[in-house]
């Protein structure tokens, strides 16, 4: 059976309004696919790390209790399940701070033996974590060598522009091995400085052919090497956007896993299967940003089953 991988941080996050907590969940961008993708019962395997004390505990119940696999899941002794104290603005966008207490020994497991049309989705800071490198870069290839789907969301932060320069060739590593990368207006201005979709395909499509582009709360935006074109947003009154871009990630995998878009058919995507696939990522984002959840609702997930 085909089966779904997100590679990604495990952290629980702790989310301020008006310099007052309002509420602690289990996140991770990775992690915030999985159990939306978990919840519609799709076959969702976690690759990441977590300690054995209270946090990780909870954090692993959680994943399970959603229906996300976390056999391939590194439960660590020697360290501290990581922590991220979100403070909402008035616009309820997150700025981030992060407390890690990782062991010497990462990521510590027997990885997954990838099939074709498997989908494989990473990203974040934890996509080009110098500790982890190398054994990722050997999964990823694998998963290429095997015929898998790979999605990458670089989702860079602010935070590490300072060590830009040290991060970049993995960035440009990561783009080389995706099928799609799906990056935001932010993402390209900050590493590559450049602004506007069509300076940042003139980036990407060197390394990757397919290229979804968000820009905040005004469009998607598409470019193929057969296809260009831009999708409209919902406009809201968002509650937190907090797991805003990673249930637009979730949408679009269950849109391929769901219509059985295979890698071959991934080149010549027709515009309306494009469409609906990034429709349904603006859907799953939309019902995220209108509550405090960084994952679609259980509600909203019966519903598409049904």
């Amino acid at each position: 059976m085909r089966k779904i991988y997100t590679i990604g941080e495990t952290v629980l996050d702790i989310v301020f309004k008006n310099q007052q907590p309002v509420t602690a969940k289990a996140g991770g961008s990775m992690l915030n696919t999985a159990v939306s993708l978990g919840r519609l019962g799709l076959p969702i395997h976690f690759i990441s790390e977590y300690g054995t004390d209270t946090v990780g505990e909870m954090i692993d119940g959680f994943l399970t209790s959603n229906g996300v696999d976390t056999r391939f899941v590194y439960h660590y002794t020697d360290g501290k399940s990581a922590l991220a104290l979100a403070f909402l603005d008035e616009r309820n966008n997150a700025n981030y701070s992060f407390y890690k207490a990782y062991p010497t020994k990462r990521l510590d497991i027997s990885f997954p033996s990838v099939q074709a049309n498997d989908i494989v989705m990473f990203g974040s800071f934890y996509g080009i974590t110098y500790e982890i490198r190398d054994i990722l870069k050997l999964f990823l290839s694998h998963a290429r060598s095997q015929g898998a789907i790979i999605i990458y969301d670089p989702n860079f932060r602010k935070s590490h522009l300072f060590e830009l320069d040290r991060l970049k060739p993995a960035i440009l590593e990561n783009m080389a091995m995706a099928s799609l990368v799906r990056c935001s207006d932010e993402d390209m201005e900050l590493i590559f400085n450049v602004k506007g979709v069509d300076a940042a395909y003139e980036v990407v499509k060197p390394m990757c052919p397919n290229m979804v582009y968000t820009s905040s709360s005004s469009a998607v935006y598409l470019r193929t090497p057969s296809v260009s074109e831009s999708f409209p947003v919902n406009k809201i009154e968002p509650v937190s956007t907090i797991g805003a871009g990673d249930n637009f990630n979730a949408g679009m995998v269950y849109g391929i896993y769901s219509k059985g878009i295979t890698m071959a058919e991934l080149p010549s995507l027709q515009l309306s299967s494009w469409q609906s696939l990034i429709n349904i990522g603006v859907d799953f984002a939309t019902e995220v940003c209108l509550s405090y959840e960084n994952y679609i609702s259980k509600e909203f997930a019966n519903k598409l089953k049904s």
